[in-house]
């Protein structure tokens, strides 16, 4: 009985924890490297936030408007990994070109109608013609 209050005894202590490892150099280095970038770009960041926040309703309205002219656009563009980067003409225009040629059209079901042919007295003057009265 005596071993088993001994046993109780001992489990009813705390269990020493061990100690963690302090930490490697370059464990030390990366930490020391990310606080001394978060301090330095934390201005350029509150910065950048300002900026948002000013820009934000100017960008919404820009699409809103332009939002359906770009949907037009992305429609008739079937892949845009198919099309180079755009380019800006000597007059402002900006285009963009395909890399890969078109997809042959498919031939339409039917011959298209030709003309009428007209009366020869319809035809236009040539010169030296005359008019019979």
């Amino acid at each position: 009985m005596s071993r088993l209050l001994a046993l109780l005894c001992c489990l009813a202590l705390p269990a020493t924890a061990q100690e963690a490892d302090p930490p490697s150099r370059m464990e030390e280095g990366a930490r020391l490297f990310f606080e001394g970038l978060m301090e330095e770009m934390g201005p350029a960041l509150e910065g950048l936030q300002g900026f948002g926040e000013e820009m934000g309703p100017e960008m919404r309205r820009l699409l809103d408007e332009m939002g359906p002219a770009l949907r037009d656009i992305l429609g008739q563009i079937d892949d845009l990994s198919h099309y180079a980067p755009p380019e800006m003409l000597p007059n402002g225009d900006i285009i963009l070109r395909r890399r890969d040629p078109m997809p042959e059209a498919p031939a339409p079901d039917s011959a298209p109608e030709r003309a009428p042919e007209t009366d020869p007295e319809d035809q236009p003057l040539g010169p030296g013609d005359s008019i019979e009265l």
